[in-house]
């Protein structure tokens, strides 16, 4: 389990800045039965754990007395340095189910696709479950290696949720589908019209002569 050394803060608002520019990250730590609590810690620990645990993987933070357990609930990123600038972590409770988006690894080669041509669609990045913290998995992996026709869907209940964890979403939900490649539309040059051309050539011939004879 990760864990990460937080302190409680009492600049909010535009004093937050500061906390910024000292490399910290201002956070909220809030619960079905915690009171939220404003605190801060470093950023580049936060980045660390961030990348590994995700938002679906417990983080223990320690600092405020008693350890807490918690998710990283949601991250607010800057919209140009794209570094994150404030945390939400979200306490649990031992036995306590929560519901967490988890990232679908697609694996394996679709037939469909390697054979047929197709191209593969993948109409959800990630799927919400339902567990308590200590059954949330990293990641859910999904093989598309069962994908051997064109316009085939692979559903919800295709991916093997492990032990404790179930999906929030309707079984035949479509995660992926093969589908038939578009073909490019080459529009056909429009014949020549010689009889035209030959038209405006005796035109043009015509209206120099005159201009000649004037």
């Amino acid at each position: 389990m990760h864990t990460l050394t937080v302190e409680k803060r009492s600049e909010l608002g535009k004093k937050a800045a500061r906390l910024r520019s000292a490399g910290m990250l201002p956070a909220v730590l809030y619960g079905k039965h915690e009171a939220a609590t404003p605190i801060a810690l470093p950023l580049r620990d936060f980045e660390q754990v961030w990348s590994e645990a995700g938002e679906s993987g417990i983080v223990r933070l320690s600092g405020l007395g008693a350890e807490k357990d918690a998710l990283i609930y949601a991250v607010d990123l800057d919209p140009v340095r794209e570094t994150p600038r404030h945390a939400d972590f979200y306490a649990i409770e031992k036995g306590q189910k929560v519901r967490v988006a988890v990232p679908i690894e697609f694996v394996g080669i679709a037939p469909a696709v390697r054979d047929l041509g197709g191209v593969l669609t993948k109409v959800i990045h990630e799927l919400e479950v339902e567990a308590e913290p200590a059954f949330l998995p990293h990641h859910l992996v999904l093989d598309i290696s069962p994908i051997t026709a064109l316009d085939q869907p692979i559903s919800v209940r295709d991916i093997a949720l492990p032990v404790g964890v179930s999906a929030t979403a309707e079984a035949d939900e479509v995660v992926a589908i093969v589908s038939r490649a578009a073909e490019e539309v080459v529009e056909a040059a429009a014949p020549i019209d010689f009889a035209a051309i030959e038209v405006e050539k005796k035109g043009k011939e015509e209206e120099a002569t005159e201009e000649t004879a004037k």
